[in-house]
């Protein structure tokens, strides 16, 4: 169970707020900065000073932040209305509200059934429907690269997590992002293969990176378009 305080700390002139985060599936101290601020995620029987490790690591820190604070204009203002377009698996999907016994999804839309967001939100419906897709979706691919990798995990989870597409724990779950489905299948399959990779290499050494790149060749432009982009996978501004 992971646990969550807000604190701050002067880095190189620069007052930076950030979220400590304890956590039973961390192996060693890291640090996430990313649109919605900075998180540093601690091991829960670490003796860490999580100041220590953002002052060692300033500049960067603080360069990062810069950045998000820059992609924040770029924030995608949805109005979650019928008509407006969303990405699902990197194609741009026209929103339709309608009589309905179930919500469908073609090759150019997303079809709410009336009735059931009449009862709820546009928005809480839609996100719904693309946790459902995410769940069927990552472990069909999760089935697909373990198989190919030689490598066992024990369940996927889709999690709504703030700082992370997705983590490995050491007992075997594999926690992935549900907000990947705005991103192209290729992007997808990059955050899958680099978890699974964990599966067998704990840390990112050299070791990681090769068999990451055996499965994907092209994983550092993957990571690239996903730090370039993801300001795109925001959902809405409650993200934030």
């Amino acid at each position: 169970m992971a646990k969550t305080q807000r604190q701050e700390v002067d880095l190189v002139g620069e007052t930076v707020e950030y979220d400590v985060r304890w956590s039973s599936d961390a192996t060693k101290p890291r640090i996430d900065v990313d649109i919605r601020g900075v998180t540093v995620v601690v091991p829960n029987a670490a003796d860490v000073q999580p100041t220590e490790v953002l002052r060692g690591n300033a500049a960067w820190v603080v360069e990062k932040q810069q950045n998000f604070e820059r992609y924040r204009e770029q924030v995608p203002d949805r109005t979650f209305e019928a008509g407006e377009t969303f990405p699902l698996l990197g194609t741009e999907r026209k929103l339709v509200i309608e009589p309905a016994r179930s919500h469908t999804i073609t090759d150019d839309e997303i079809r709410l059934r009336e009735s059931t967001v009449e009862q709820s939100t546009v928005k809480q419906v839609l996100e719904n429907v693309y946790r459902r897709e995410a769940r069927n979706y990552f472990s069909k691919r999760a089935s697909h690269y373990a198989e190919q990798m030689g490598v066992e995990y024990d369940q996927i989870q889709v999690r709504n997590q703030r700082t992370r597409w997705g983590s490995c724990s050491t007992t075997g779950t594999i926690s992935l992002n549900w907000r990947l489905m705005l991103a192209p299948p290729e992007i997808v399959d990059y955050v899958i293969v680099h978890e699974l990779a964990h599966l067998r290499e704990a840390d990112h050494g050299e070791e990681f990176w090769g068999f990451v790149a055996e499965h994907d060749s092209e994983h550092e432009a993957h990571a690239r378009w996903l730090e370039e982009n993801s300001i795109q996978l925001i959902f809405s501004t409650d993200d934030i």
